[in-house]
């Protein structure tokens, strides 16, 4: 529940400083050019606001709605999601934005997307300042590869060097678009530069969906930790053994680890009894103790009060068989070696000059990156993949983290920005493209074109909101 309760609040202060300046960017720019904001709101107020107030002599009403699907600015002669269509029917005032030219109004719908994406630039600016930039380069990491990057000849061990002579930086979706992209990859093996040829047009949401994915820093499958009460404890696992094979399946890596458990938890998806469940969950591990004798005889575990035998098997010296049970989510409880004490992370420091510039470049390269993600959504795994508020919110961490906070704000604030500007009407797009229209034909849509294009557009923006958050659901349930 504290886990859960964190990424909540981390989620809801972040989408209400994006709202807020969001629809400060178009509150200024209406401002500016004597355009009167009848209501300006962070959330929606739909039948009721949590808070709402007007100051005196101001023909603005401030408030926060309770229904936290966005914000908006109420401008006065305009078609918007208020659909106040009486106004519409008023005669025109000069302090209505339906009597301001075309150019200003243009810069009233951009005002919104304009301030989010200087705002996603200011702060990965400030945050390479703060923290700089910290990384372990891929050209230290060994890669572990499925079977897909085994075809075209990578192996078990490679170092990634470049894709088409553009060098690898960290290990991100960066790297794997860059693979998706590459005809031809640099590797490092056996003390030797090798290139391997590829198609040039992978699938990237393959490449990263995929069990086990298509590549992944090497991790040894010696354990780092047990967990205190866990299964790992009861069996007698200790920091520095490594785990040879589970149910007979050998384990080279820790990867290969997780993958036999992601198996098991297919099995366990269609158990249908508790006896089924406990016979997914009881596993035969051998590991090999890295300060321990082997001893023979037969061990007990205790599992829910209830004592369970776990044979002990003598095969060669320090080498152990046991059976264990997992517990109800598959977990043994242990921890692996994290890459940080397997390599060096790198920092790059940043002056407040300097940042500029290198922000600028990192956000740019978040943007084109999402942009170019974007045509997988057309595809049936790609429209799988779409995720409402829970998706989001579960993309900050489980714990306060500043940097992690900050740099999830700037990744949602190009979000919104980008969604935004695409031209369905309802959003910023929309009335964009149609001032564009009117500002080369010199002719204004009519009002009632306007009234059914944003019906339309806020029937399309709600259908996608359902999908994104049944999806959610779907996925919560194990169904996706």
């Amino acid at each position: 529940m504290e886990v859960f309760l964190i990424r909540v609040l981390q989620f809801i202060l972040a989408i209400s400083l994006l709202v807020l300046l969001h629809e400060g960017g178009h509150f200024f720019f209406a401002k500016l050019f004597g355009v009167r904001v009848e209501k300006f709101y962070i959330f929606f107020d739909w039948k009721f606001s949590l808070f709402k107030f007007k100051p005196k002599n101001s023909d603005t009403e401030y408030g926060v709605g309770w229904l936290p699907l966005g914000g908006y600015c109420k401008i006065a002669g305009m078609i918007d999601e208020s659909f106040d269509t009486e106004q519409m029917k008023q005669p025109e005032q000069p302090w209505e934005f339906r009597t301001k030219p075309a150019w200003q109004r243009l810069l009233i719908m951009i005002g919104g997307v304009l301030v989010n994406f200087l705002l996603a630039l200011f702060i990965y600016s400030m945050i390479l300042f703060y923290w700089g930039d910290t990384y372990i380069p891929v050209g230290e990491i060994n890669m572990k590869f499925n079977d897909e990057a085994k075809s075209y000849g990578f192996r078990d061990g490679d170092i990634l060097v470049a894709a088409d002579g553009k060098l690898f930086k960290d290990f991100s979706a960066d790297l794997y678009r860059m693979i998706s992209d590459a005809h031809d990859v640099e590797i490092f093996r056996d003390g030797k530069h090798e290139h391997i040829s590829l198609p040039g047009k992978l699938n990237l949401l393959d490449m990263l969906k995929s069990e086990p994915r298509f590549v992944e820093p090497f991790l040894p499958a010696e354990i780092d930790s047990v967990l205190p009460g866990s299964p790992a404890e009861k069996l007698g696992l200790e920091a520095g053994d490594k785990i040879m094979s589970l149910n007979g399946h050998p384990i080279d890596s820790h990867n290969t680890f997780l993958y036999e458990l992601g198996r098991l938890d297919d099995l366990l998806a269609v158990a249908k009894t508790h006896e089924d469940s406990l016979k997914v969950r009881t596993v035969t591990l051998t590991f090999k103790g890295s300060q321990r004798d082997t001893v023979q005889g037969i061990a007990t575990v205790t599992v829910n009060g209830t004592e369970m035998p776990s044979a002990s098997i003598v095969t060669e010296y320090g080498i152990f068989t046991k059976q264990v049970v997992l517990t109800e989510n598959l977990k043994l409880g242990i921890m692996a070696r994290q890459l940080t004490s397997l390599y060096k992370p790198i920092t790059v420091e940043y002056g407040f000059f300097e940042s500029i510039p290198a922000g600028i470049k990192y956000g740019w390269n978040v943007l084109t990156s999402y942009v170019d993600d974007l045509k997988y959504v057309f595809t049936a795994e790609g429209a799988k993949s779409l995720g409402g508020f829970g998706a989001i919110g579960s993309l900050f961490p489980p714990m306060w983290d500043w940097y992690m906070f900050w740099k999830m704000t700037a990744f949602l604030s190009i979000i919104l920005a980008f969604m935004n500007i695409l031209p369905i009407p309802a959003l910023d797009g929309g009335h964009v493209l149609f001032l564009l229209y009117e500002m080369i034909t010199r002719r204004k849509p009519s009002e009632e074109f306007m009234i059914r294009a944003e019906y339309v557009g806020f029937g399309i923006l709600i259908l996608l909101m359902v999908v994104a958050n049944l999806n959610d659901i779907l996925r919560w349930l194990g169904y996706l």
